[in-house]
């Protein structure tokens, strides 16, 4: 265990370091200049925009600029931000994502005690209503775009209705709308899968000589069938976790929600490079780590499955 575990953290570094410099090439080649951007419609000269690429080092070669950035990124500076002059990156971020996984954790956990609950009732009632009806919401769920469903949900609960606000984190109420949306997407995919693998697993051998010893059904259930069944949900749990900060950039723009989602967009938009490549970074290192757990929590829940 402990040797895959090192194999694995090696090869998640070979990963960040690749992506790290994937992500440094495309914004260097980027159309734009960063300089022009930053004074916007002021007035400067020549002479004054090269004075804010030395200073930023826009004029350097690309290995100095590489370089320079990952050795202050080992040292744990993110640098400062373009955008906002004087503002430290690591900051920044830090308050971004406070707010991306306050908003991701409630959208995760609500959709978690609903989807596999009903996933499991579902397959255990095949071709009752709540069978029907799980389906076709999962269906939808999983279909229905969910930018479309964030912009009908502004306009009927906030502009129609005026119940909820409609953009903004100002209060309690500005959670409900964004969590909603969120949790759609993420209570349907689960769901969906819950109960194709419960149906699956109670097709088994295992399953049929329990019931023929005379365990009562809740004990089949709970203890043969749905621990078996989670783990392909544990794969898929694993992949949604790792991208749940990059999966809001979207929402966060439809609800103008001050998370990771936003700030990145900003940056992009006004070609603030170095906290697009620790945006990028950060959430490379989320996937990289939450792959590695996923792998580790088979081994938990499977006692078969062992990790060589």
């Amino acid at each position: 265990m402990a040797a895959y575990l090192i194999k694995r953290l090696s090869q998640g570094v070979l990963v960040l370091f690749l992506v790290s410099l994937l992500t440094f090439f495309v914004i260097y080649f980027m159309p734009g200049d960063p300089a022009r951007t930053m004074v916007g419609q002021a007035r400067v000269t020549e002479e004054q925009l090269e004075a804010i690429r030395d200073k930023w080092g826009l004029n350097d070669p690309w290995y100095e600029r590489y370089g320079n950035w990952i050795g202050n990124l080992l040292t744990g500076d993110l640098g400062t931000s373009m955008m906002r002059p004087g503002q430290s990156i690591g900051d920044m971020i830090s308050n971004a994502a406070s707010m991306t996984l306050r908003l991701n954790v409630m959208a995760f956990a609500i959709s978690l005690l609903i989807a596999l609950p009903v996933g499991v009732l579902a397959a255990t009632k095949r071709n009752s209503f709540l069978d029907y009806f799980s389906t076709f919401g999962s269906t939808v769920g999983v279909a229905v775009p969910n930018y479309w469903i964030g912009v009908m949900a502004i306009v009927l609960f906030s502009v129609k209705l005026g119940w909820l606000p409609p953009y903004g984190a100002d209060s309690w109420k500005s959670y409900i709308l964004p969590v909603f949306v969120l949790s759609i997407e993420e209570m349907a995919a689960t769901m969906r899968l819950m109960r194709g693998t419960t149906i699956e697993i109670l097709g088994q051998d295992y399953v049929k000589t329990a019931e023929a010893k005379g365990l009562a059904r809740n004990v089949i259930l709970y203890r043969h069938v749905v621990r078996n069944a989670m783990l392909p949900v544990i794969t898929l749990l694993g992949y949604r976790i790792a991208f749940i900060l990059s999966g809001t950039i979207v929402i966060e723009t439809v609800f103008a929600w001050p998370g990771l989602g936003q700030l990145f967009f900003d940056a992009i938009s006004n070609q603030d490079l170095q906290v697009v490549q620790a945006i990028v970074l950060l959430l490379t290192t989320v996937v990289v780590i939450m792959n590695i757990v996923t792998d580790m929590t088979y081994a938990i829940i499977d006692p078969r499955v062992r990790v060589r």
